[in-house]
């Protein structure tokens, strides 16, 4: 089973939830709480500095993939590199929904 996600009684895919048990849905917004530890040693240190700015703040989710992760984006702007976003999937504890 897909962590996050559930299934029917004949198998098809429910929307993911949030820590909560909250249905997640593109368009929910959720704040994120935490995110997962792997990251730090996968990503060079600036880009895991800037994905700990997400901790704490609200985000539409953008899209859910097909193993129904959500996915929450935030832009970021530099001199150098211009405007560019890290996207980020959540499971189920590293969301709450917001109203």
């Amino acid at each position: 089973m897909i962590v996050g996600a559930s299934k029917d009684s004949r198998g098809r895919q429910l929307s993911p939830v949030d820590r909560l048990g909250k249905s997640v849905v593109v368009g929910t917004r959720v704040r994120v709480l935490k995110i997962a530890s792997f990251l730090k040693d996968t990503l060079p240190p600036e880009e895991w500095d800037e994905l700990k700015t997400m901790v704490g703040e609200v985000f539409p989710v953008c899209e859910v993939d097909e193993y129904g992760s959500p996915w929450v984006e935030k832009w970021f702007k530099s001199e150098e590199e211009g405007s560019y976003c890290h996207s980020l999937a959540l499971a189920p504890d590293e969301m709450e929904v917001v109203p």
